[in-house]
């Protein structure tokens, strides 16, 4: 099949275009929707403008639109990205990240059907934890950019996902009930890097935003490095 990838940067994107990959599917495309404000229902907030770097990475032409991030109103911005690309690229199918979320994968899904594509979910209903196991042995070097439920506090914004932290993440999701992946708008990811890239993203400058019980970690700058250079 020949599919573009709804992108958000994060490790659930990237793993879904991995798998894609694997399954056979041509991506032809990335999809990002960058959202104007940060309570979007739909799409990733913080370091969302970093995807192009990524794209290059991974040398697939992206797609990026702005979205107002407004409830319902971001599906006709996101139908008319698909769009867009349906007839730029000729594709035949749409990739997703979701994995548990009905309000997202539903939504897709229909737009997918408006439009005369195949949607297509290679996470969708698989465990969590499995998931981020076969991220960190795949080779997936992600950290965390937003954190958004209790239990999840300051310390947490720029963490590596790696085995000691799915450990704590497990912890945490036994005392507060937090979702492994995030799928409850917990908190969100970027890839830095992953079996796709051709190159790594490298953090030149970051800033940690904290107010009450919930922040941000900003990417502020990043470059693109060669993967054949030392880190």
């Amino acid at each position: 099949m020949k599919s573009a990838v709804l992108y958000s940067g994060g490790k659930d994107s990237n793993h879904a275009l991995c798998l894609a990959k694997e399954n056979g599917n041509e991506i032809r495309a990335l999809i990002t929707l960058i959202p104007e404000n940060n309570e979007s229902w739909m799409f990733h907030y913080p370091n969302v403008q970093h995807t192009q770097l990524q794209a290059e990475a991974l040398e697939i032409p992206l797609v990026a639109r702005l979205t107002t991030g407004h409830k319902e109103n971001e599906l006709k911005d996101l139908q008319a990205a698909i769009e867009e690309v349906k007839g730029r690229f000729k594709i035949d199918s749409i990739v997703s990240g979701a994995i548990e979320s009905d309000y997202q994968k539903s939504r897709i899904d229909k737009i997918c059907s408006t439009v005369g594509l195949f949607s297509i979910a290679p996470l969708w209903q698989r465990d969590p934890e499995q998931l981020i196991m076969e991220e960190i042995s795949m080779g997936f070097d992600t950290i965390i950019t937003a954190c958004m439920a209790r239990g999840l506090t300051r310390e947490w914004l720029g963490r590596k996902i790696d085995y000691d932290c799915l450990r704590d993440l497990k912890k945490i999701r036994e005392r507060y009930g937090v979702h492994l992946s995030f799928e409850g708008g917990e908190g969100e990811t970027f890839v830095l890097d992953g079996p796709l890239f051709k190159d790594r993203i490298k953090i030149l400058e970051s800033e940690t935003l904290w107010h009450n019980d919930s922040g941000y970690f900003v990417i502020k700058k990043a470059v693109a490095i060669p993967k054949r250079l030392p880190p």
